[in-house]
């Protein structure tokens, strides 16, 4: 297959709010350096879809007050491949923004969406799923999506309900909503159940005829921007003030008939929030995450992250988040790291912008 009509859209528009304190608004998780990898999420995102398209065939979409950063940390990058949302409208309008533009550029393109905080450390199982989604995207008209094998009873992901007894890419029962625990326990008990990784493949004409057919208000926005033009920013501009707010999710898997789940082996997690921070740091013997300078006494299962210059003394936690960033200090249960961004949400417009 030919490279060429291989494209990529990283979704770099969030706040992170899960993961503040250092998630903040000025400079949201996908642009950290959250592990200590040397290279932000961002970074990480792309260079891993590097090896399935042409670097100038990737394109990142996030807010347009994030458009600096992201041409910070990708210098290579034109400014077209740059998609600046004006507003924040779910991801339905930012996959039909960025399936619009590249089908007027290449109509015969296969394109993979993938969010921009997503860690995945077996990138050659990764690449492989890609190159076997787009060997069908290329030939049939489905939309894909992929699904991870739970490890874990999780809350914070939606489910795929899926042929079980089926090999490689099968039909999809059913999306399920993010569970309760016990739901979530029984999902894993059973099997057939899959977590929805949020990355998607699919060729333009086929997520551009979804569109229309499923949630024609948006297409409508989209299909007619003279894109690669200077009228494409104020059509942009103006077409988002009027753009329902929709997920791709409801807008159009969960109501057409060509959606198909991959199941997928790579070791993958979405960094969303302290816990999965957590579970991807190196543990000390009393299995707590530590960054900093930190002296730890009958605590366990914690993560404690310290800013540099600073002594912290914790004795006597279990199974909480401390997190000490600039003037901000967070003490939680890992058990309600939830609660942060409904925490996150109550407060940011009523304290110093500085600390959110």
């Amino acid at each position: 297959m030919d490279k060429g009509n291989n494209y990529a859209l990283i979704m770099a528009g969030g706040v992170g709010s899960r993961l503040w304190p250092l998630s903040k608004s000025e400079k949201p998780k996908q642009f950290l350096d959250l592990l200590g990898m040397g290279r932000s999420l961002l970074q990480l995102t792309f260079d891993r879809l590097a090896k399935v398209c042409h670097e100038d065939n990737i394109y990142i979409i996030t807010n347009e007050q994030y458009a600096g950063l992201v041409q910070e940390q990708l210098p290579n990058i034109s400014s077209e491949q740059i998609l600046a949302e004006p507003v924040l409208r779910n991801t339905a309008p930012c996959i039909a923004y960025a399936a619009h533009k590249i089908a007027s550029k290449n109509p015969e393109a296969n394109m993979v969406v993938a969010p921009a905080d997503h860690l995945i450390l077996n990138e050659t199982s990764f690449v492989d799923a890609v190159k076997y989604a787009f060997n069908i995207t290329a030939k049939d008209d489905v939309l894909v999506t992929f699904g991870i094998q739970p490890s874990r009873p999780d809350t914070g992901y939606g489910y795929i309900e899926y042929d079980k007894t089926a090999e490689g890419l099968t039909e999809v029962i059913q999306f399920k909503e993010k569970p309760n625990l016990e739901v979530a326990k029984q999902f894993l008990a059973e099997g057939g159940f899959l977590w929805n990784s949020g990355i998607f493949a699919w060729s333009v004409k086929s997520i551009i005829s979804s569109l229309g057919k499923n949630a024609p208000e948006i297409n409508g926005i989209f299909e007619n921007i003279q894109y690669y033009s200077s009228q494409e920013i104020p059509q942009i501009a103006e077409g988002y003030q009027v753009c329902p707010s929709d997920s791709v999710d409801y807008a159009i898997l969960e109501k057409a008939d060509n959606v198909k789940v991959l199941p997928v082996q790579f070791n993958w997690s979405d960094l969303g929030t302290w816990k999965s921070i957590y579970e991807n740091k190196e543990y000390d013997f009393d299995k707590n995450a530590v960054h900093g300078n930190v002296v730890t006494e009958n605590t366990n299962n914690c993560l404690i992250k310290v800013r540099d210059g600073k002594l912290a003394v914790v004795k006597g936690l279990e199974n909480f988040i401390v997190v000490d960033e600039n003037d901000v200090l967070v003490i939680c249960p890992k058990d309600e790291e939830q609660s942060i961004k409904d925490i996150y949400t109550k407060i940011k417009d009523t304290v110093n912008k500085n600390f959110i």
